[in-house]
């Protein structure tokens, strides 16, 4: 069977592309390993997780803030059903993505994935194998956890994100490796239904790659929930039993070490992109050092009729990122030419506030030599905040000096989730801090902190 466009994995970045290459009329296929179509972010990540945020942050306030609200009730934790509802969104979602699989009259083929040669793909299905042929390939194959060897991955006590969301019991403790994204999430969730979360992190400073502010206000909000932290620490070795770990723990620079014992430990250091069985060989391509797949302005491999996208190539492991990569390649392979503006791709931290930034931080601006100005607006500062009890966080706006465009926005606090995207809408359009200032917010919104905070670039916030 010929097709325009084959596509392998269907992820964010993979489906994506399906359902763009279709609607421009191309004869589509593709392929998933998995019984269910979404990849990582709708099974394993993105969505299972952030069901779970949620039902761990109605638990927590049921527990700590209704009598405030007025609201007298008994709060018991039904874990199972708790993990239930989760799946069931997690179903719904999958479903979804069916649905539009078959609306844009896209075949779903179920199986391995391996090139035969540069144009076609042989999948090993559970009942058949069969031969596809591409005039283009979309590598969309996403990613897995990276776990040193050390740590002894065994998925029942030494576990990653996929396995932190099946978890049928409270752990009464838990150890997480890594001060990231991911490991944050995760950690909130658990200490928000009442298990003690201590988080190991090599480096000095917890989310590292967004700007400092914003790791300095999440750690100090974290400990308030609980979350004992280790900066500045490394793990040299992970032991589990049938009843639990022990990590042992060093400070980066000393010789002896200490022992954590938990429940569970979660290793959350990063992911590694995924072409495992791929034979990438066989259409002429190789990864570099760190397992990517290299790809050229266009997203071309050293093939120019095949294309990667999403976690498996550099940049950014995020679902948007591939979302707008598997769009971007579909594009050039119709002759239209696309755009994508990397710097401008949004972070966002799921935790409780949530944290979201986009653009340069400080910390990058000074070190590449430029003058800014900064403004800050503290969400105590808002009525909306104030109402809702969400007092936590701040908008920060940076600015050129010279000119007043934003060059970067970083929020912590409730919502920030969605704010980031006024932010970076304005910087699409390189507008200033002024543009923003000149804006008309709703009251009372937590929007308006943004506003606020770009008053205060020019030192006039009016609420501070």
């Amino acid at each position: 069977m010929n097709y325009d466009v084959i596509v392998i994995g269907s992820g964010p970045g993979g489906y994506v592309a399906a359902i763009r290459a279709a609607q421009l009329g191309m004869k589509t296929a593709i392929i998933e390993k998995y019984p269910t179509l979404g990849g990582t972010c709708l099974n394993v990540g993105c969505i299972p997780s952030k069901a779970l945020l949620d039902s761990s942050e109605h638990f927590h306030n049921a527990r700590h803030h209704f009598a405030e609200h007025g609201i007298d009730a008994t709060v018991k934790l039904n874990l199972a059903q708790m993990i239930a509802r989760k799946a069931d969104v997690v179903k719904q979602n999958v479903s979804g993505i069916d649905f539009l699989m078959k609306k844009n009259k896209i075949e779903v083929l179920h199986g391995m994935a391996s090139f035969v040669d540069e144009h076609s793909i042989l999948v090993q299905g559970e009942n058949e194998n069969r031969t596809i042929s591409g005039h283009h390939i979309i590598i969309a194959t996403g990613s897995k956890p990276a776990v040193p060897p050390a740590f002894n991955y065994d998925k029942k006590r030494v576990i990653t994100s996929t396995e932190a969301l099946q978890i049928e019991k409270l752990p009464k403790r838990m150890i997480i490796i890594g001060g990231g994204v991911i490991g944050l999430e995760l950690g909130s969730v658990f200490a928000r239904l009442g298990t003690e979360v201590e988080v190991v992190e090599y480096l000095d400073r917890i989310i590292a790659t967004m700007d400092q502010d914003l790791g300095k206000e999440l750690q100090r909000v974290l400990k308030k929930l609980g979350i004992k932290f280790h900066l500045g620490h490394m793990v040299t070795s992970v032991q589990s039993s049938s009843k639990g770990v022990s990590v042992e723990v060093k400070k980066r620079d000393a010789e002896t070490s200490f022992s954590l014992q938990a429940d569970y430990c979660l290793v959350a250091i990063g992911r590694r992109p995924y072409t495992d069985g791929l034979t990438l060989d066989k259409a002429g391509l190789t990864t570099d050092d760190k397992g990517r797949i290299p790809v050229n302005e266009h997203l071309q491999t050293a093939k120019s009729h095949i294309y990667a996208i999403g976690d498996v190539i550099r940049g950014a492991m995020l679902a948007h990122k591939a979302e707008e990569e598997g769009v971007f390649a579909v594009e050039t392979i119709a002759g239209q030419k696309p755009v994508i503006h990397y710097h401008l791709i949004p972070g966002v931290v799921y935790t409780w506030p949530e944290v979201a930034g986009v653009g340069s931080t400080e910390q990058e601006c000074k070190e590449q030599g430029i003058s800014i100005k900064t403004g800050k607006f503290p969400y105590k500062a808002l009525g909306r905040a104030r109402a809702s009890m969400d007092t936590e966080g701040f908008v920060k706006i940076i600015s050129d000096a010279q000119t007043d465009e934003v060059l970067g926005v970083h929020i912590i606090g409730a919502r920030a989730a969605d704010l980031i995207q006024e932010a970076t809408a304005v910087m699409e359009f390189r507008g200033s801090a002024e543009d923003i200032a000149r804006m008309s917010h709703p009251h009372p919104t937590y929007s308006e902190a943004m506003k606020e905070a770009a008053l205060n670039v020019d030192g006039r916030s009016i609420h501070i």
